[in-house]
């Protein structure tokens, strides 16, 4: 099923009708997604309101890996990376094979012999937990390099900055695309999602003892109505304290926010053959590939103020780039820079003094009132598990039997026949009458989907050209991305239903009047309401920059706070 105009109409209606649901997630990340997923695919009906758009929060801006957390192996956390090995597996082979794939790394060491027995033992026992339960999943076993052929590897890695390396495969993903799939392939077995529409209060029973639904807001309209449900899952990340607040008592979970920045640097800047791990004195550092660019990441840094646009300092740029510049023959310099994106992991708090980079990763659910439960802190790469937690939890008193979680073997839309036909990308080149290059490029975003952008392309063959100032991205994304992916804004378009506001050198403000236009007529917008979604984009682009110049959390913040939101 589509997240078409119409079909947004239509669940408006279908939650505004007073029909009470089975169960109602509150958050369109990756774990509320993935509950909808889960709760409509054990028969219950479901529906999903999201305040902003979906991946908007976290979920888009994470380093964009699915990895067992190796670094957790130093803390002793043997079980949460052998759960998150195993949901790996089940994400390279199952569930989304197209839009997850591997990606190797190379640790380089710089001790004598006994940092290569430490790390590598570490990375053995990483291999062999994957390997023990069979997760894999196709991925090469680590390899002991010496420093020659590590360099060989990675010629722009410094001599200095080795004595030799380990290389290791994780896998990466799209991780706004993922969510949107989660989303689709949810509404694609009967659950009603929507996105824009923000819980403001919570519905209780006549006595008060149980939450039975939700009052919302239509952020496109305005519009207030009550959404009723015999259960509430909230699965709101770092404004789960807003959630809490809605009860009017003090809620059971702690959730503190850590702003992670990235770079997307040129890939010519930096010439390797694999991803790089460093260990900084914080925590560590990644050199990822991604695609024609580089990702360079993270910081791990305690925030306190506007959760919906966390601002990367100018401090923030100058630790990642004075770190990668330690080991690289060729320093970057912010000339480099095509991208910054800033995200803000939700982290279950323990005392206000612990370090950000030292609370657990792991996740917890409660339910502080019958009729709610709520799910927080997690890693993506685990949260088909907190998916599942929370629909168990929620309906663990369900008047009849509820199924069990079947999401390990439902796999996302665009992973349906993948296998056969991520093999004849020539076959859809010929159909499309394009490059099988650009053609291959869908494969990755789209997945077997890829058939439906191809279908627009035949109807009108100038969609099949490349947007201009859009990097990669053809014209066709953006009319897929109004006509079928739940777009409502520009901002959605250029931000997470396609990368070029992190990719394009000039933030995609060359792209933007041109998704504009093509968007416009799907979303019937006439001239006054294309000339305020540019407004909004450009001041946001110049919000966004302004702040990436300021020294420090306080300063940014207000800087960002200078462009108008999107979702209002």
């Amino acid at each position: 099923m589509s997240l078409s105009p119409a079909a947004r109409h239509a669940t408006l209606e279908r939650l505004r009708s007073g029909e009470e649901l089975d169960v109602l997630v509150v958050g369109g990340g990756v774990v509320g997604c993935g509950a909808a997923l889960d709760a409509v695919t054990r028969g219950l009906s479901t529906g999903l309101i999201e305040a902003r758009d979906y991946a908007s929060g976290t979920s888009s801006r994470s380093s964009k890996l699915i990895h067992g957390g190796l670094r957790y192996l130093e803390m002793l956390d043997f079980g949460l990376v052998h759960e998150a090995l195993q949901e790996r597996r089940l994400l390279l082979t199952t569930i989304a094979p197209h839009l997850v794939r591997p990606v190797p790394f190379m640790y380089p060491l710089k001790k004598p012999a006994w940092e290569r027995f430490y790390v590598g033992s570490g990375i053995a026992l990483y291999d062999g937990l994957a390997f023990g339960v069979r997760q894999q999943a196709g991925l090469p076993r680590h390899r002991h390099l010496g420093k020659k052929a590590a360099l060989r590897l990675m010629p722009s890695l410094r001599p200095s900055a080795l004595t030799g390396a380990i290389q290791y495969h994780d896998a990466q993903v799209d991780d706004a695309r993922f969510v949107l799939e989660l989303a689709r392939t949810a509404a694609m077995h009967g659950a009603h999602v929507v996105n824009r529409v923000a819980a403001v209060s919570m519905l209780r029973s006549d006595d008060g003892s149980r939450i039975v639904g939700v009052r919302a807001r239509d952020h496109r309209t305005g519009e207030e109505f009550d959404i009723r449900a015999r259960r509430v899952i909230a699965a709101a990340g770092v404004w789960t304290d807003e959630i809490q607040s809605m009860l009017g008592e003090d809620g059971p979970l702690k959730v503190r926010a850590s702003k992670g920045i990235h770079l997307v640097v040129p890939r010519d800047r930096i010439t390797s053959e694999t991803g790089v791990i460093l260990r900084t004195d914080k925590s560590v550092l990644f050199i990822i590939p991604w695609d024609e660019h580089w990702i360079i990441g993270t910081t791990d840094t305690e925030w306190s103020l506007d959760k919906a646009h966390p601002a990367a300092t100018s401090a923030d740029i100058d630790y990642l780039l004075d770190t990668v510049n330690a080991v690289l023959v060729t320093p970057l310099t912010r000339a480099d820079i095509d991208g910054v994106y800033a995200g803000l992991r939700p982290l279950i708090s323990g005392d206000k003094d612990d370090d950000t980079t030292k609370l657990s990763r792991e996740h917890v659910v409660a339910t502080p009132v019958p009729g709610l439960t709520l799910v927080a802190g997690g890693k993506y790469t685990t949260y088909r598990i907190m998916a599942k937690d929370a629909v168990d939890e929620a309906v663990k008193d369900w008047e009849s039997e509820v199924a069990e979680s079947s999401t390990d073997k439902v796999p996302l839309a665009g992973a349906i026949g993948w296998e056969w036909l991520s093999e004849r990308p020539q076959i859809l080149a010929r159909s499309a009458g394009i490059d099988q290059e650009h053609i291959e490029t869908l494969l990755e975003r789209y997945g077997t989907l890829t058939k439906e952008l191809i279908a627009l392309i035949n109807a009108e063959p100038g969609l099949g050209e490349l947007l201009p100032g859009g990097e990669t991205h053809l014209k066709v994304e953006v009319v897929y991305a109004a006509a079928t992916e739940g777009a409502v804004h520009l901002t959605d378009i250029l931000t997470r239903r396609t990368r070029i506001s992190i990719e394009a050198r000039d933030r995609g403000l060359t792209a933007a009047p041109h998704a504009a236009a093509l968007a416009a007529p799907i979303l019937g917008w006439d001239e006054a309401r294309v000339a305020q979604e540019l407004d909004i984009y450009h001041r946001r682009v110049e919000a966004e920059m302004s702040s990436q110049t300021m020294p420090d959390d306080e300063s940014a913040d207000q800087a960002r706070r200078l462009a108008p939101d999107a979702a209002l």
